[in-house]
């Protein structure tokens, strides 16, 4: 018997000029004669956790009876209806980290620190701020320091909109990120989605060469194009499409991101996005889905948390079905129902997000 089969490493990068790229699993990773549960083909699993300030519209978010999942859910959840089997909501539950601490005062415009530890953040305006280590860095500690990047944190809202008032006493902060490596140590959340790609698919020792070839309008492929035909002859058609597919949306994400650093068109009034960002809610918030999906697929890393809003914000989202209602104002309803109904839109379209993302990760 002759086995002829080649494996190739999972952990396989191509370089060029200023360029890594990691491969999304083939099945020319797989040794022949292999057990499946000890090679790459086990995928490992992968975390992510978003957070959205403000809570959900009263009567719009909770499904009628506890058990299995009714075919039409609340009206918020319902873009993710086609991922009922998947899917599990929970209510009830009371989040006391939220609170201030025992005999403070203060409002609760910096839970999202509270989001992913449990713990209640220190009152301090100043530099001594404290929380608690955050669950994705629990993991990431553990699961994955044998990847590229043990974690990926990111936001699609600019740190420095708004950050003249974080809540009394409190510390901006703890309103600009989800993730704490320790108790003291808050991780910045990555606002510009080249940021995020550079860091994934770009050589950090070649920021000089990388700065080159973007003045040169090239794809990072461009410099790995004989490395990638080379692989395309040792290997399946299936491996050749999941291949083709992998490089055919980074170029996609280029291509985004090009236009996004030459945009000219305003974001929406009183909202403040750095240069080279894009002013869309909307493409923004895909596209940084878009790379963390790569991330995953690539095994460049496991863990991704991403922040969908600062509390605080006056950000509009032009592209739901309340199209002119600040989120923080509107979660400041009364119990006025014709308000109520306009924030569950806004709600909703931030699953709708979500669902976009559980499509790509499908």
């Amino acid at each position: 018997m002759f086995i002829t089969k080649k494996y190739i490493d999972r952990r396989t990068l191509l370089r060029g000029l200023g360029t890594t790229l990691a491969l999304p699993f083939l099945e020319a990773m797989v040794p022949a004669f292999t057990a499946e549960k000890d090679t790459a083909a086990n995928a490992p699993s992968r975390f992510f956790g978003g957070f959205v300030p403000h809570g959900a519209a009263p009567g719009y978010w909770i499904p009628e009876k506890a058990g299995p999942l009714e075919a039409k859910l609340p009206f918020i959840w319902q873009p993710l209806e086609p991922y009922r089997e998947y899917l599990t909501l929970m209510s009830g539950l009371h989040s006391r980290s939220a609170e201030p601490p025992p005999g403070e005062t203060g409002a609760d415009h910096w839970v999202a620190a509270a989001f992913l530890c449990a713990d209640k953040p220190k009152k301090t305006a100043g530099a001594d701020v404290r929380a608690g280590q955050t669950i994705d860095q629990i993991i990431a500690a553990k699961y994955g320091q044998n990847t590229l990047l043990p974690s990926v944190e990111i936001s699609v809202e600019d740190p420095g909109s708004g950050s003249s008032n974080c809540g009394e006493g409190y510390s901006c902060v703890y309103t600009n990120t989800i993730a704490w490596a320790t108790p003291s140590t808050p991780l910045p959340m990555e606002l510009n989605p080249q940021v995020v790609f550079e860091r994934m698919f770009g050589s950090g020792s070649n920021s000089q060469q990388r700065i080159q070839r973007r003045s040169m309008n090239q794809s990072i492929l461009d410099s790995v194009n004989d490395k990638i035909r080379s692989l395309r002859g040792e290997i399946s058609a299936p491996d050749r499409e999941r291949l083709d597919s992998f490089t055919d949306n980074v170029r996609e994400i280029e291509r985004r991101l090009k236009i996004a650093a030459s945009a000219t068109t305003t974001a929406p009034e009183g909202f403040a996005v750095p240069a080279g960002i894009p002013q869309s809610f909307d493409e923004h918030i895909k596209i940084m889905f878009d790379l963390l999906v790569l991330g995953y697929q690539a095994d460049i890393t496991r863990v991704g948390t991403l922040l969908f809003a600062r509390d605080l914000t006056g950000r509009t989202y032009p592209e739901s079905a309340a199209p002119t209602l600040g989120f923080h104002g509107g979660s400041h309803h009364g119990e006025d129902p014709n308000l109520i109904r306009e924030l569950s839109k806004i709600n909703q379209y931030h699953v709708k997000m979500m669902a976009y993302f559980v499509d790509k990760l499908k």
